[in-house]
């Protein structure tokens, strides 16, 4: 098939090179022409075009029904260039948001977009920096008929089964297959997003008890301890043990072992760790609902608080965030 790609950053560039590794054919453009270029240079030889403009990448496209994706950060950026993309495009064309959206202006655009007979799906991605050669682990939501037809793209840029063992009763009838790749269809506009959203809500409680438990270990010498309950433990080692078997192994704690492996103070991060919306967001959503969430919310929180003096729990943050999604968060 083919696509084009709007946004060539960390994550959209990589999704364009992946693309044509697996036989599509790609028209790529970013307001940074050198971006353009590294993708094209970097793509399978012949099916990466760059574009000039977001014109220019819906002309070089071949009907009846285009494709576009669009990589760039949730807010303006994104809107203005969905919107632009709904004025170039013609009835049965789709376009496609990858990035970070909150999931109610999905919902909005894609009604407005419907008018025009334009399909709008909102695809959840995630696998960061790694997923050029891992996948990308994809939650998407649309017209059901617009998602079916992009099937092969998805397919393309998901991980697939991989080495990781089957859940028991998956093979039984009525269970989406399209699961067990790294791919999931969740139903209308907005609920790609929305799970996605959820998504990291949780991986922010997940890391900040990672963080939490370290920074008990690490302050475990500390002179306000009596001599005789003081340890000096290696963070890295025990990183290191814990993904042999534990019941807390994962890509988290992987990356928790390479930082701390690297260096063990982590002397390289502030410690000052950002938060990209998701995590409020799911917040928001768990208010609307009168769910509690507890765990979310003192994670988020605690990102807040970073930003005004911090610890080796942060470090160990910016560590992970640094090591799955390239988010750089240095030391002054």
């Amino acid at each position: 098939m083919q696509i084009g790609i709007v946004g060539l950053g960390r994550m959209g560039g990589n999704i364009a090179v992946r693309l044509t590794r697996h036989g599509h054919d790609v028209v790529v453009y970013d307001r940074d022409p050198a971006a353009v270029e590294k993708v094209v240079a970097r793509a399978e030889a012949g099916r990466a075009v760059g574009a000039s403009s977001l014109t220019d990448v819906v002309e070089k496209l071949a009907g009846p029904k285009r494709i576009v994706w669009s990589m760039l950060p949730a807010g303006e950026i994104t809107e203005e260039t969905v919107m632009s993309l709904g004025g170039l495009m013609q009835r049965g064309d789709i376009v496609i948001d990858g990035g970070n959206t909150y999931y109610k202006d999905d919902i909005r655009r894609a009604k407005t977009l419907a008018e025009k007979g334009i399909d709008y799906i909102d695809v959840g991605t995630s696998g960061g920096v790694w997923g050029l050669e891992r996948g990308y682990c994809m939650m998407y939501g649309g017209a059901k008929e617009a998602a079916e037809h992009i099937d092969p793209i998805l397919s393309a840029l998901a991980p697939g089964i991989g080495d990781i063992p089957r859940t028991p009763g998956r093979d039984r009838e009525g269970v989406d297959p399209r699961a067990e790749q790294g791919y999931l269809y969740c139903g209308p506009a907005g609920s790609g997003h929305f799970v996605k959203m959820v998504h990291n809500g949780i991986e922010y409680g997940m890391m900040q008890a990672f963080a939490e438990g370290f920074d008990v270990m690490y302050r475990k010498d500390s002179p306000l301890l009596p001599e005789d309950e003081r340890f000096s433990l290696n963070m890295a080692d025990i990183a290191e043990v814990w993904r042999r078997g534990s019941v807390v192994s994962s890509w988290l704690l992987d990356l928790t072992a390479q930082a701390l492996t690297k260096n063990e103070s982590l002397s390289e991060f502030s410690g000052e760790v950002n938060d990209s919306g998701e995590g409020r967001w799911t917040i928001e959503a768990a208010i609307e609902e009168a769910v509690p969430v507890p765990v979310m919310t003192a994670a988020l929180f605690t990102r807040f608080r970073s930003r005004s003096g911090n610890t080796f729990s942060e470090k160990v943050l910016s560590a992970m965030r640094y090591g799955f999604g390239g988010h750089v968060e240095t030391k002054d």
